[in-house]
C-alpha cells in the first residue's frame, strides 16, 4: 500500500512539475516575441529619426545656399543698377551734346540752306541733307566749287567734335542715267567723293568715315513727280555717337 502510495505521489509531483514548465516555456517565448517586436520598432524608429535629421540637415544647408545666393543676387542686382544708371547718364549727356553739335552744324552752313542743305535731329542721331543740284551735275559724282564750300562749312563743325562718327549715304531717284553702270554704282561713287573730300581737303579723321550707296531704294518722296524725285536725289551725312565706345566705358569704370 505504501508503495502504491509512493507512487501515486511521484505521479503528482511529475505532472505539477511538467505543467509548470509548460506554462514557462509560454511566457519565454511570448516575452521573447515582444523583444524582439520592441527591437524592430525601435530599428525602425531610429532609422525614421535618423532620416528626419539628415532632412533638418539638408534644410538648413540648402537654406545656407540660399541665403548667400540671395546675398550674390542683391549684389549683382545693385551692380547692375549702378552700371544702367552711369550708362544712362553718359547717354544723356551724349544727347545734350548732340543738340550743342546740331545747333553748331546749322550755323556752319546757314548759308547753304537756301541751297539745299538741311539739318534734322532724330532718336539721337544728326541727319545733314545736301541736295545732289548743289554738289553735283547731273549724272556725275565729281563735286562741284559751291559742293565743295559747303562740304567745307560741315567739315569745321566735324573736327569740333572728333569723337561722333560719320555715315556719307549717296542716294538717288529711279530714273537711270545715261553712261552710268546703275543707279548703285552712281549713289556709291558720290559718297565716296565726298569722303575723300572730307578726308583728304578738310582733315576730317578717315577712321571716323564711312561711305555708301543707297541708290533709289532709299526714297524719301514719291517718284512719280519731279519735285519727289527731287527730295529723292540727295547725299546723306549721317552722325551719331560710338555707343558702343560709350558702352565699353561704363563696362570699364566698374
Amino acid at each position: 500500500m505504501l508503495q502504491k502510495l509512493a507512487l501515486a505521489s511521484t505521479i503528482t509531483l511529475l505532472c505539477v512539475a511538467s505543467f509548470t514548465s509548460c506554462v514557462s516555456s509560454k511566457k519565454y517565448k511570448s516575452a521573447v516575441a515582444q523583444s524582439d517586436s520592441l527591437r524592430t520598432a525601435n530599428s525602425d524608429l531610429t532609422a525614421k529619426v535618423n532620416g528626419l535629421q539628415k532632412e533638418l540637415d539638408d534644410s538648413k544647408a540648402n537654406a545656407d545656399k540660399a541665403s548667400k545666393d540671395l546675398a550674390a543676387y542683391k549684389q549683382d542686382c545693385e551692380a547692375t543698377k549702378q552700371k544702367l544708371e552711369a550708362a544712362r547718364g553718359k547717354m544723356q549727356a551724349e544727347y545734350d551734346n548732340l543738340q550743342e553739335v546740331a545747333k553748331k552744324i546749322e550755323e556752319a552752313v546757314a548759308d547753304f540752306k537756301s541751297k539745299g542743305v538741311d539739318v534734322v535731329t532724330k532718336d539721337g542721331i544728326i541727319y545733314v541733307d545736301m541736295a545732289d543740284n548743289l554738289l553735283y551735275k547731273t549724272g556725275s559724282w565729281s563735286v562741284n566749287k559751291e559742293g565743295k564750300k559747303a562740304l567745307g562749312a560741315l567739315a569745321s563743325a566735324l573736327n569740333d567734335y572728333p569723337k561722333l562718327k560719320v555715315v556719307v549715304q549717296g542716294n538717288t531717284d529711279d530714273k537711270k542715267y545715261k553712261n552710268i553702270w546703275d543707279n548703285w554704282t552712281l549713289s556709291t561713287e558720290r559718297a565716296n567723293e565726298v569722303v575723300r573730300i572730307l578726308s583728304d581737303k578738310y582733315k576730317v579723321d578717315a577712321t571716323r568715315l564711312t561711305a555708301a550707296g543707297k541708290g533709289k531704294y532709299n526714297p524719301v518722296e514719291d517718284n512719280a513727280s519731279e519735285a519727289g524725285r527731287a527730295k529723292n536725289r540727295r547725299t546723306e551725312i549721317i552722325l551719331n555717337p560710338d555707343w558702343e565706345k560709350i558702352w565699353e566705358s561704363v563696362q570699364s569704370s566698374k
